[in-house]
Protein backbone atom coordinates (compact mmCIF):
# COMPACT_ATOMS: atom_id res chain seq x y z
CA UNK A 1 0.00 0.00 0.00
CA UNK A 2 1.23 3.43 -0.71
CA UNK A 3 2.57 5.35 2.18
CA UNK A 4 0.20 8.81 1.45
CA UNK A 5 2.04 10.45 4.44
CA UNK A 6 5.13 10.63 2.53
CA UNK A 7 4.21 12.48 -0.28
CA UNK A 8 1.89 14.98 2.39
CA UNK A 9 5.36 15.70 4.58
CA UNK A 10 6.91 16.14 0.92
CA UNK A 11 4.68 18.77 -0.84
CA UNK A 12 4.24 20.36 3.24
CA UNK A 13 8.20 20.62 2.68
CA UNK A 14 7.85 22.29 -0.43
CA UNK A 15 5.15 24.73 0.37
CA UNK A 16 7.37 26.55 3.39
CA UNK A 17 10.33 27.09 0.08
CA UNK A 18 8.73 30.38 -0.37
CA UNK A 19 9.17 31.85 3.39
CA UNK A 20 12.18 30.27 4.07
CA UNK A 21 14.13 32.19 0.54
CA UNK A 22 12.28 35.32 1.75
CA UNK A 23 13.74 35.09 4.94
CA UNK A 24 17.14 35.00 3.48
CA UNK A 25 17.66 37.75 2.18
CA UNK A 26 17.85 39.07 5.91
CA UNK A 27 20.02 36.94 7.56
CA UNK A 28 22.72 38.12 10.24
CA UNK A 29 25.48 36.06 9.39
CA UNK A 30 26.77 38.18 6.23
CA UNK A 31 25.48 35.65 3.36
CA UNK A 32 25.18 36.87 0.34
CA UNK A 33 21.77 36.70 -1.44
CA UNK A 34 20.29 37.70 -4.74
CA UNK A 35 18.68 40.83 -3.10
CA UNK A 36 20.15 41.36 0.71
CA UNK A 37 18.64 43.87 2.65
CA UNK A 38 19.87 44.45 6.76
CA UNK A 39 19.69 41.88 9.14
CA UNK A 40 17.02 40.79 10.99
CA UNK A 41 17.36 38.27 14.02
CA UNK A 42 13.74 37.24 13.80
CA UNK A 43 13.86 36.63 10.39
CA UNK A 44 17.02 34.90 10.73
CA UNK A 45 16.12 32.73 13.42
CA UNK A 46 13.13 31.19 10.94
CA UNK A 47 16.13 29.69 8.51
CA UNK A 48 17.92 28.59 11.77
CA UNK A 49 14.84 26.91 12.70
CA UNK A 50 14.27 25.31 9.94
CA UNK A 51 17.64 24.39 8.25
CA UNK A 52 18.85 21.58 10.60
CA UNK A 53 16.06 19.11 9.28
CA UNK A 54 14.25 21.42 6.05
CA UNK A 55 16.46 19.39 3.49
CA UNK A 56 17.64 16.09 5.36
CA UNK A 57 13.75 15.59 5.56
CA UNK A 58 13.34 15.77 1.93
CA UNK A 59 16.77 13.40 1.48
CA UNK A 60 15.21 10.79 3.88
CA UNK A 61 11.54 10.79 2.05
CA UNK A 62 13.83 10.01 -0.77
CA UNK A 63 15.24 7.17 0.39
CA UNK A 64 12.17 5.87 2.05
CA UNK A 65 10.53 5.98 -1.62
CA UNK A 66 13.59 4.39 -3.53
CA UNK A 67 12.72 1.23 -1.06
CA UNK A 68 9.22 1.04 -2.92
CA UNK A 69 9.98 2.37 -6.29
CA UNK A 70 12.43 -0.80 -6.41
CA UNK A 71 9.79 -3.17 -5.50
CA UNK A 72 8.67 -2.62 -8.80
CA UNK A 73 11.59 -0.74 -10.84
CA UNK A 74 14.74 -2.66 -11.90
CA UNK A 75 17.97 -0.34 -11.04
CA UNK A 76 17.99 0.77 -14.83
CA UNK A 77 14.39 2.12 -14.79
CA UNK A 78 15.01 4.04 -11.48
CA UNK A 79 18.01 5.64 -12.99
CA UNK A 80 16.41 6.86 -15.93
CA UNK A 81 13.67 7.95 -14.24
CA UNK A 82 15.60 9.85 -12.01
CA UNK A 83 17.30 11.38 -15.41
CA UNK A 84 13.59 12.19 -16.22
CA UNK A 85 12.64 14.08 -12.97
CA UNK A 86 15.66 14.98 -11.77
CA UNK A 87 18.53 15.81 -14.43
CA UNK A 88 16.12 17.12 -16.93
CA UNK A 89 14.78 19.86 -14.54
CA UNK A 90 18.11 20.49 -13.36
CA UNK A 91 19.15 21.73 -16.56
CA UNK A 92 16.22 23.32 -17.39
CA UNK A 93 15.98 25.63 -14.24
CA UNK A 94 19.66 26.40 -14.81
CA UNK A 95 19.43 27.57 -18.39
CA UNK A 96 16.41 29.40 -17.90
CA UNK A 97 15.85 30.22 -14.30
CA UNK A 98 19.25 30.87 -13.21
CA UNK A 99 20.33 33.66 -15.12
CA UNK A 100 18.24 36.14 -14.26
CA UNK A 101 18.51 35.21 -10.37
CA UNK A 102 22.48 35.79 -11.26
CA UNK A 103 21.46 39.09 -13.42
CA UNK A 104 19.82 40.51 -10.23
CA UNK A 105 22.34 39.19 -7.91
CA UNK A 106 25.14 41.31 -9.92
CA UNK A 107 22.88 44.41 -9.67
CA UNK A 108 21.99 44.17 -6.07
CA UNK A 109 25.11 43.48 -4.65
CA UNK A 110 28.14 44.68 -7.20
CA UNK A 111 26.18 47.24 -9.16
CA UNK A 112 26.20 45.95 -12.48
CA UNK A 113 24.86 48.15 -15.20
CA UNK A 114 24.55 46.54 -18.33
CA UNK A 115 21.56 44.62 -20.16
CA UNK A 116 19.93 41.18 -19.23
CA UNK A 117 21.07 40.11 -22.40
CA UNK A 118 24.43 40.93 -21.81
CA UNK A 119 25.03 39.34 -18.80
CA UNK A 120 24.68 35.86 -20.02
CA UNK A 121 27.92 35.71 -21.17
CA UNK A 122 28.98 36.77 -17.37
CA UNK A 123 26.81 33.75 -16.24
CA UNK A 124 28.31 31.09 -17.85
CA UNK A 125 31.51 32.82 -17.99
CA UNK A 126 32.17 33.26 -14.63
CA UNK A 127 32.68 30.42 -11.91
CA UNK A 128 33.26 30.77 -8.57
CA UNK A 129 31.25 29.14 -6.04
CA UNK A 130 27.84 28.22 -7.76
CA UNK A 131 25.53 30.35 -5.55
CA UNK A 132 25.49 32.75 -8.51
CA UNK A 133 24.59 35.65 -5.57
CA UNK A 134 27.98 37.21 -7.76
CA UNK A 135 26.59 37.32 -11.14
CA UNK A 136 28.24 34.11 -11.80
CA UNK A 137 27.23 30.66 -12.68
CA UNK A 138 24.99 29.42 -10.44
CA UNK A 139 22.54 26.57 -9.94
CA UNK A 140 20.22 28.52 -7.03
CA UNK A 141 17.57 25.68 -5.32
CA UNK A 142 18.58 23.38 -8.17
CA UNK A 143 21.04 21.65 -6.07
CA UNK A 144 19.09 20.01 -4.54
CA UNK A 145 18.28 18.08 -7.57
CA UNK A 146 21.54 17.18 -8.87
CA UNK A 147 22.29 16.59 -5.26
CA UNK A 148 19.71 13.82 -5.15
CA UNK A 149 20.27 12.49 -8.40
CA UNK A 150 24.19 11.81 -7.69
CA UNK A 151 23.43 10.69 -4.02
CA UNK A 152 20.51 8.13 -6.21
CA UNK A 153 22.64 7.01 -8.11
CA UNK A 154 25.84 5.94 -5.49
CA UNK A 155 23.18 4.66 -3.48
CA UNK A 156 21.73 2.43 -5.81
CA UNK A 157 25.47 1.00 -6.47
CA UNK A 158 25.61 0.62 -2.24
CA UNK A 159 21.96 -1.17 -2.68
CA UNK A 160 22.91 -3.41 -5.42
CA UNK A 161 26.25 -4.19 -3.80
CA UNK A 162 24.35 -5.12 -0.08
CA UNK A 163 21.85 -7.20 -2.07
CA UNK A 164 24.56 -9.49 -3.97
CA UNK A 165 26.51 -9.97 -0.44
CA UNK A 166 23.48 -10.26 1.83
CA UNK A 167 20.88 -12.35 0.03
CA UNK A 168 18.14 -11.46 3.24
CA UNK A 169 15.73 -9.01 2.42
CA UNK A 170 13.77 -9.89 5.86
CA UNK A 171 12.99 -6.74 7.86
CA UNK A 172 14.93 -6.69 11.04
CA UNK A 173 13.07 -5.30 14.00
CA UNK A 174 15.30 -2.67 14.99
CA UNK A 175 15.20 -1.12 19.21
CA UNK A 176 13.79 2.42 19.13
CA UNK A 177 16.60 3.86 21.03
CA UNK A 178 18.94 2.47 18.16
CA UNK A 179 16.89 4.23 15.58
CA UNK A 180 17.59 7.60 17.84
CA UNK A 181 21.29 6.59 17.49
CA UNK A 182 21.22 7.17 14.21
CA UNK A 183 21.61 10.29 14.28
CA UNK A 184 25.12 10.26 16.41
CA UNK A 185 27.48 10.59 13.27
CA UNK A 186 25.55 13.61 11.93
CA UNK A 187 28.25 15.80 13.43
CA UNK A 188 31.09 14.35 11.59
CA UNK A 189 29.32 14.69 8.16
CA UNK A 190 28.54 17.88 7.94
CA UNK A 191 31.91 19.09 6.14
CA UNK A 192 32.91 16.18 4.77
CA UNK A 193 32.36 16.06 1.04
CA UNK A 194 30.94 19.50 0.62
CA UNK A 195 30.23 21.65 -1.99
CA UNK A 196 28.52 25.35 -1.48
CA UNK A 197 28.08 24.42 2.44
CA UNK A 198 26.22 21.53 2.03
CA UNK A 199 27.63 17.94 2.38
CA UNK A 200 27.53 14.78 0.20
CA UNK A 201 27.66 12.97 2.93
CA UNK A 202 25.06 13.88 5.07
CA UNK A 203 22.29 13.92 2.74
CA UNK A 204 23.53 10.46 1.47
CA UNK A 205 24.08 9.36 5.03
CA UNK A 206 20.15 10.12 5.82
CA UNK A 207 18.78 8.87 2.22
CA UNK A 208 20.32 5.31 3.08
CA UNK A 209 18.64 5.46 6.78
CA UNK A 210 15.53 6.17 4.96
CA UNK A 211 15.81 3.29 2.65
CA UNK A 212 17.12 0.83 4.60
CA UNK A 213 15.60 1.71 8.03
CA UNK A 214 12.67 4.54 7.82
CA UNK A 215 11.42 2.27 5.38
CA UNK A 216 9.88 -0.19 7.48
CA UNK A 217 7.15 -0.96 8.59
CA UNK A 218 8.07 -1.60 12.14
CA UNK A 219 10.58 1.08 12.59
CA UNK A 220 7.17 3.46 11.02
CA UNK A 221 5.50 2.25 14.03
CA UNK A 222 8.06 2.56 16.65
CA UNK A 223 8.28 6.45 14.86
CA UNK A 224 5.12 6.94 14.91
CA UNK A 225 4.46 5.69 19.03
CA UNK A 226 7.29 7.89 20.13
CA UNK A 227 6.32 11.16 17.80
CA UNK A 228 5.61 13.27 20.65
CA UNK A 229 8.72 12.53 22.62
CA UNK A 230 10.66 13.02 19.51
CA UNK A 231 9.00 15.81 18.41
CA UNK A 232 9.64 17.83 21.88
CA UNK A 233 13.16 16.58 22.21
CA UNK A 234 13.88 18.00 18.37
CA UNK A 235 12.12 21.45 19.12
CA UNK A 236 13.95 21.94 21.92
CA UNK A 237 17.65 21.31 20.16
CA UNK A 238 15.99 23.67 17.43
CA UNK A 239 15.33 26.13 20.07
CA UNK A 240 18.63 25.60 21.63
CA UNK A 241 20.43 25.58 18.27
CA UNK A 242 19.12 29.18 17.38
CA UNK A 243 19.12 30.60 20.91
CA UNK A 244 23.51 29.85 20.42
CA UNK A 245 23.54 30.89 16.68
CA UNK A 246 21.72 33.82 16.77
CA UNK A 247 20.65 35.56 20.02
CA UNK A 248 23.68 34.68 22.16
CA UNK A 249 26.23 36.27 20.92
CA UNK A 250 28.77 34.12 21.43
CA UNK A 251 30.36 31.46 19.55
CA UNK A 252 28.91 27.57 21.33
CA UNK A 253 31.06 25.55 18.44
CA UNK A 254 30.86 22.44 18.97
CA UNK A 255 28.08 22.52 21.28
CA UNK A 256 26.26 24.45 18.89
CA UNK A 257 26.91 21.85 16.11
CA UNK A 258 25.77 18.96 18.56
CA UNK A 259 22.65 21.05 19.31
CA UNK A 260 21.79 21.36 15.30
CA UNK A 261 22.41 17.38 14.88
CA UNK A 262 19.78 16.64 17.55
CA UNK A 263 17.53 19.19 16.14
CA UNK A 264 18.15 17.49 12.93
CA UNK A 265 17.54 14.15 13.78
CA UNK A 266 14.93 13.97 16.83
CA UNK A 267 12.48 16.50 14.75
CA UNK A 268 12.64 14.06 11.51
CA UNK A 269 11.92 11.20 13.19
CA UNK A 270 9.01 13.77 14.90
CA UNK A 271 7.69 14.72 11.79
CA UNK A 272 7.70 10.69 10.41
CA UNK A 273 5.67 9.72 13.05
CA UNK A 274 3.16 12.93 12.96
CA UNK A 275 2.91 12.06 9.30
CA UNK A 276 2.23 8.33 9.58
CA UNK A 277 -0.74 9.13 12.66
CA UNK A 278 -2.16 12.01 11.02
CA UNK A 279 -1.09 12.63 7.04
CA UNK A 280 -1.47 8.83 6.17
CA UNK A 281 -4.28 9.58 3.70
CA UNK A 282 -5.42 10.95 0.34
CA UNK A 283 -7.82 14.11 -0.79
CA UNK A 284 -8.42 16.52 -3.18
CA UNK A 285 -5.90 18.58 -1.34
CA UNK A 286 -3.08 15.99 -1.22
CA UNK A 287 -3.61 15.08 -4.23
CA UNK A 288 -3.08 18.50 -5.80
CA UNK A 289 -0.84 20.30 -4.02
CA UNK A 290 1.82 17.02 -4.62
CA UNK A 291 1.26 17.13 -8.74
CA UNK A 292 2.37 20.86 -8.16
CA UNK A 293 5.23 20.31 -5.91
CA UNK A 294 7.82 19.93 -8.90
CA UNK A 295 6.83 23.35 -11.25
CA UNK A 296 6.10 24.74 -7.68
CA UNK A 297 9.57 23.69 -6.50
CA UNK A 298 11.02 25.64 -10.03
CA UNK A 299 8.64 28.87 -10.48
CA UNK A 300 8.77 29.79 -6.47
CA UNK A 301 12.32 31.08 -6.01
CA UNK A 302 12.06 33.35 -8.82
CA UNK A 303 8.83 35.54 -7.84
CA UNK A 304 10.54 35.59 -4.60
CA UNK A 305 13.36 37.10 -5.81
CA UNK A 306 11.93 39.29 -8.26
CA UNK A 307 9.49 40.48 -5.92
CA UNK A 308 11.79 41.70 -3.39
CA UNK A 309 13.65 43.06 -5.90
CA UNK A 310 10.96 45.38 -7.51
CA UNK A 311 9.83 46.54 -4.18
CA UNK A 312 13.15 47.35 -3.02
CA UNK A 313 13.04 50.68 -4.15
CA UNK A 314 9.35 50.75 -2.64
CA UNK A 315 9.11 49.78 0.92
CA UNK A 316 12.66 50.50 1.57
CA UNK A 317 14.06 49.53 5.01
CA UNK A 318 10.47 48.46 6.31
CA UNK A 319 11.37 45.33 7.17
CA UNK A 320 7.69 43.89 7.51
CA UNK A 321 6.82 44.70 4.35
CA UNK A 322 9.42 43.84 2.77
CA UNK A 323 9.13 40.29 3.86
CA UNK A 324 5.75 39.85 3.49
CA UNK A 325 4.43 41.24 0.88
CA UNK A 326 6.73 39.06 -1.79
CA UNK A 327 6.18 36.33 -0.09
CA UNK A 328 2.51 36.28 -0.05
CA UNK A 329 2.74 37.70 -3.83
CA UNK A 330 5.29 34.79 -4.93
CA UNK A 331 2.63 32.38 -3.63
CA UNK A 332 -0.57 33.02 -6.19
CA UNK A 333 1.88 33.93 -9.02
CA UNK A 334 4.16 30.42 -8.18
CA UNK A 335 0.66 28.72 -8.25
CA UNK A 336 -0.68 30.04 -11.20
CA UNK A 337 2.58 29.13 -13.36
CA UNK A 338 2.24 25.74 -12.00
CA UNK A 339 -0.86 25.37 -13.33
CA UNK A 340 0.31 26.73 -16.64
CA UNK A 341 3.19 24.57 -16.49
CA UNK A 342 0.76 21.31 -16.28
CA UNK A 343 -1.55 22.26 -18.86
CA UNK A 344 1.45 21.81 -21.58
CA UNK A 345 3.09 18.65 -21.52
CA UNK A 346 6.55 20.20 -22.83
CA UNK A 347 6.64 22.04 -19.67
CA UNK A 348 5.67 19.08 -17.76
CA UNK A 349 8.57 17.38 -18.77
CA UNK A 350 11.05 20.09 -18.32
CA UNK A 351 9.94 20.04 -15.17
CA UNK A 352 10.17 16.86 -14.10
CA UNK A 353 6.17 16.25 -13.46
CA UNK A 354 4.67 13.19 -14.73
Amino acid sequence: MRKYFIDNLRWMDVFLLIPYHAAQAFNTWGELNYVTFPGNKVCSSFIVFLSPYFMPLLFLLAGMSTRYALKKRSYGQYIVERVKRLIVPFLFGVIVFCPILAYIGDKTNFGYSGGFFEHYKVFFTKWTDLSGFDGGFGVGQFWFLYFLFVISFVAIGIIALVNRIFQSKKERDIPFWVICLFGVPLPFLYELLSVGGKSFAEYLFVFLIGYYIMSGDKAIEKTEKYRYVTLAMGLIACAANVYMFIWSGKDFGTINVIAKAFAEWFMILGLIGIGKNKLDHTGKVSTYMSRRSFPYFSWHFLWVVLFQYWFSGIFGSNIVLMYFVPMLLAYPVTFICSEICLRIPTLCFLMGTK
